[in-house]
């Protein structure tokens, strides 16, 4: 979970590899979501009625981003700082409905449940690094805004384990959540990360962290390759 990573390296080091963090965390995603959940979700649902169920995702996860303010904040010092409450509910949210896909996506096959599980994992790290920033800012100690996170990191284990049983009893439930995930994981690595990663205006980092994103989708393709021999 976050809070090992964080009191496991330094502030200052974890400020210097964000941006990488960020920019893997754009690959994988991308890579899960086109090369695994999509493909999954069109074999299991049909073409036409997965990619609804993708755009019903992508545009679900822009609705609650604009109305209960979810922040993929990847500074110190974000501009949230009057929301520090409602950004612990809607991280709490965000986290079961991880927990939601990560447990239909072992039910459809474990190997995908892997994949989908490091996407998720990859991609929560530098957000609830921000997430931890923001808490900080709003006048948190170190160790409140920790216990927080965690407790909100919690709902993605309720989630996992609802998202497991009823997959497990209906096969609809997971025709839709797949599909789902994959706009979402879209929406985010579209919306939130590559916008952060673009700030970059060094050219020799941005040029990093284009390999570095592109070594995600790499790194995704090789696991589905090594996986079916």
């Amino acid at each position: 979970m976050i809070w090992v990573f964080v009191l496991a390296f330094r502030e200052d080091f974890l400020k210097k590899i964000i941006n990488f963090l960020v920019s893997l965390s754009i690959g994988v995603l991308l890579g899960v979501a086109f090369l695994d959940l999509i493909p999954e979700s069109v074999e299991k649902s049909g073409g036409e009625k997965a990619f609804i169920y993708i755009l019903i995702g992508f545009f679900l996860f822009f609705f609650i981003e604009k109305i209960l303010h979810w922040r993929h904040c990847h500074e110190e010092h974000c501009p949230v700082h009057a929301f520090a409450y409602m950004n612990l509910i809607g991280d709490a949210v965000h986290n079961f409905t991880d927990g939601l896909i990560i447990g239909a996506s072992f039910v459809v096959d474990f190997r995908l449940g892997i994949a989908t599980t490091f996407a998720v994992a990859l991609h929560e790290i530098p957000q609830e690094i921000g997430d931890l920033g923001v808490l900080i800012y709003a006048g948190f100690k170190r160790s409140k805004a920790l216990f927080f996170n965690f407790i909100t990191a919690l709902t993605a284990v309720a989630g996992g384990v609802l998202g497991f049983y009823i997959s497990s009893f209906t096969d609809n439930f997971t025709q839709f959540l797949l599909p789902f995930a994959a706009g979402g994981f879209i929406y985010i690595a579209a919306s939130d990360l590559i916008p952060e990663s673009k700030k970059e205006r060094n050219i020799k980092k941005s040029v990093l962290n284009f390999i570095v994103a592109a070594f995600g989708v790499l790194l995704i393709y090789l696991v589905r390759i090594i996986a079916k021999e």
